[in-house]
Parts: structure tokens; C-alpha cells; sequence
């Protein structure tokens, strides 16, 4: 009898690991969930962008078209700096046309950084996952790319 308890308490502390082991470490504004090693391997740009940002709503289609014309080697997520969720963030994210995936999550939970001063502010992170370079104002689609080339 004390065998089988035993079987059982293991059996059950495994499972806990494995669903503490699997939960996710970000949501996406579309549901989708990941780890931060869903990552690791491409490059990552996170953009913090408002609405209230001319400059943030001019950048989008920068934006958009270098995640399009690299994504085989890079990852794009922007975050509303608002940090709005649901109907209200989805309402935004159609209007502005942001059209690289949007993180939920908040950033500087995920990374460990400070929330950025102003806008927009876009962060660098290399293929190994380290932060390489935090980007202060408008960014284009060839900027975006030089950094990328030369690391």
C-alpha cells in the first residue's frame, strides 16, 4: 500500500513539473502563445509604439515591410506602450495597421529592461538572445536592416 502512495505522489509531482515546465512565458494579441526559446536562432525586434505617437503610427509600415522582407531570419513583435489588451488593443492594431504580431506581455517583465522614456523605441536582440542595441525615434525598413547585416 505504502508502494503505491508512493507511485502516486510521484506520478503527480511529475505532472506538476511538466505543466509548470510548458507554460508559456508570452501572449501574442491574436492568442497565440510561446517561450522565449521559440527565439532563440533569429534576431528579434520589439517596438514599443502609441497611438498618440505620430512618429510610432508613421513607422508601422516600416515596420511591416521589414518583418515581411526578413522574416526567415528575423522576428518582429510590436507593443502597445498603453499596454491596452483586447477589444481595445484589436481596434488599434486594425486601425494603425500594425501588422507584425503584437505582444501582450509586458516587455520589460519578459527582458528585465526599463520601460522606454519615449517613443518610439525599438529593441535590438541577437540571434543568441542577447540586447544589443535600444533604438530612440522612427525607424525604417533599411535602418532596421543595416543593423541586422552587420551583427
Amino acid at each position: 500500500m505504502l508502494y503505491i502512495k508512493r507511485i502516486i505522489i510521484l506520478v503527480s509531482a511529475s505532472m506538476l513539473l511538466l505543466i509548470a515546465c510548458t507554460r508559456p512565458d508570452f501572449e501574442l494579441a491574436d492568442g497565440k502563445e510561446g517561450n522565449l526559446e521559440d527565439f532563440k536562432g533569429k534576431w528579434l525586434v520589439i517596438n514599443y509604439w502609441a497611438d498618440w505617437c505620430p512618429p510610432c503610427i508613421k513607422e508601422m509600415p516600416e515596420l511591416t515591410d521589414f518583418y515581411n522582407s526578413n522574416n526567415n531570419k528575423v522576428n518582429v513583435l510590436a507593443h502597445n506602450f498603453d499596454r491596452l489588451e483586447g477589444k481595445e488593443l484589436l481596434e488599434q492594431i486594425e486601425r494603425f495597421k500594425v501588422k507584425v504580431p503584437s505582444l501582450i506581455t509586458n516587455p520589460e517583465e519578459l527582458f528585465g529592461w526599463e520601460k522606454p522614456s519615449s517613443l518610439p523605441t525599438t529593441y535590438i536582440i541577437d540571434p543568441q538572445g542577447d540586447l544589443i542595441h535600444v533604438l530612440i525615434g522612427p525607424q525604417t525598413k533599411e535602418s532596421l536592416e543595416n543593423l541586422i547585416n552587420q551583427g
